[in-house]
């Protein structure tokens, strides 16, 4: 494994100039989100759960967004490797519509029948009942949020990263002391429990957008056009984008539907369970910020390098940057084992609780390299380079052929604790080790989509 790559100063200044930007952005973003776990933590295991499961369906709604955004910004990324503006302003036109309509529908689902939906989850009337006033506020933000996740995709892939940052991370500040004095009742608010932590979550959402329409504008982007012009393609412009990113939506989609149907396990195994869940979650985004922000960037690199017509470079920058996040996901998970028990003693958790955080910490760090391998491939390479088909079927297959038959014979065959049902769960992630490792050498994953 040659590691000379490192004193390459151009790749890793271009790296770290996309990727520290995304990774302090995901900073803030995991850190005030552990905040508000620890804070609504205060009232119970049950309120933790309630919230964990009501945000379940934010999970849902982002990670569609997450593939329609990324599956788009293929276009974006390779466009702006040729210089070309118009087409990327037509690409996000197209995004911005379809993020809008998955949202609306999502919005309608939160908002008018929340119990049917936490229902899913748990038969918890209390948990149902609690989870359900938190919807049917934060619902009325999936909106906002679609529209800056379109924006915030192609800002990436044009690196103009930074805009993104201020935007988010003022949005998030604001959530977290906006949510703080609404959960306990401080400086004169109510104290409105979990109420609070979503209308802190829904304003701050909405800030967000607002922030980064007013920073898209004033400081004169290439996304700084009358809007109408966004929506100006013609059908054969449409279907090209549409037909590459639709396998990403789906991709997404399944995935998130999994990942979704992992929880309910985990729900069904009881409170306490899904409590230490949403617990090793928080930690879990915690210990993958350098991650998002290595593949994120891998994923512009390679973009930009196939719009040029420099194919072997794409493949070459996957590998480095494959060989740096598994190094560092050793060191994170390492961190993490020696950090449980302080990590167990931010929560008011009972007995079992803190036993399942323990161990499902333990699991979650040993396993870390695996995930930043896998992620490293799918967002850096087949994604990038436009194998969204394979990458649906390899998603599909791992997750609900190997990972759910896998949590369910763990939770309802062998009655398994939680922390080795989420251990049988890493049998998918082993799988789409091999599979992606296969595809990214076999080179098939790099499709030049704007020079046909």
């Amino acid at each position: 494994m040659s590691l000379t790559f490192l004193k390459d100063r151009s790749f890793i200044r271009e790296l770290l100039v996309i990727a520290i930007p995304i990774s302090f952005q995901q900073l803030i973003n995991a850190s005030l989100n552990m905040i508000d776990v620890i804070m609504v933590g205060q009232l119970g295991e049950t309120s933790i759960a309630a919230m964990g499961l009501s945000n379940q369906v934010f999970f849902v709604l982002i990670l569609i967004l997450f593939g329609a955004t990324s599956g788009m910004a293929i276009f974006t990324a390779q466009f702006w490797g040729k210089h070309e503006i118009e087409p990327i302003r037509k690409v996000l036109g197209m995004s911005l519509l379809l993020s809008t309509a998955v949202a609306f529908i999502f919005t309608l689902a939160a908002t008018l029948m929340p119990e049917r939906v936490l229902g899913f989850y748990t038969k918890d009337a209390e948990v149902i009942s609690l989870g359900s006033s938190y919807l049917r506020i934060v619902g009325f933000s999936y909106i906002p949020v679609a529209i800056a996740t379109s924006y915030i995709a192609v800002l990436r892939s044009i690196q103009l990263i930074r805009l993104t940052v201020v935007a988010t991370i003022t949005a998030l500040i604001f959530k977290t002391i906006l949510g703080y004095g609404l959960i306990f009742g401080i400086a004169g608010l109510p104290a409105l429990g979990v109420r609070g932590a979503a209308i802190g979550t829904a304003s701050g959402w909405t800030l967000e957008l607002v922030l980064l329409l007013i920073l898209i504008y004033t400081q004169k982007t290439p996304l700084a056009a009358n809007p109408l012009t966004f929506f100006s393609f013609d059908m054969p412009f449409f279907l090209r984008v549409f037909t590459t990113a639709m396998p990403a939506v789906a991709n997404e989609l399944f995935w998130s539907l999994g990942i979704t149907t992992y929880n309910a396990i985990y729900a069904h195994l009881g409170t306490d369970s899904i409590a230490a869940i949403n617990v090793n979650a928080t930690i879990e985004e915690l210990g993958f910020v350098v991650f998002i922000g290595l593949g994120n960037a891998c994923a512009v690199m390679v973009g930009n390098r196939i719009g040029a017509g420099r194919k072997d470079e794409a493949y070459e920058i996957v590998r480095r940057v494959i060989i740096l996040g598994v190094a560092f996901a050793l060191a994170v998970g390492l961190i993490i084992i020696l950090l449980r028990e302080v990590v167990v003693g931010l929560y008011d958790l009972s007995p079992s609780g803190e036993n399942n955080v323990r161990w499902l910490l333990l699991v979650m760090a040993s396993t870390l390299w695996i995930r930043m391998f896998n992620f490293s491939t799918f967002i850096g390479a087949l994604r990038a380079g436009g194998d969204t088909r394979f990458a649906l079927l390899m998603e599909i297959c791992s997750i609900w052929l190997i990972g759910v038959p896998a949590a369910y014979i763990g939770a309802f065959v062998l009655h398994l604790p939680v922390y080795l049902v989420y251990l049988m769960v890493m049998l998918e992630e082993l799988a789409k080790a091999f599979v992606s490792s296969w595809r990214f050498r076999s080179r098939k994953w790099i499709h030049d989509l704007v020079n046909n």
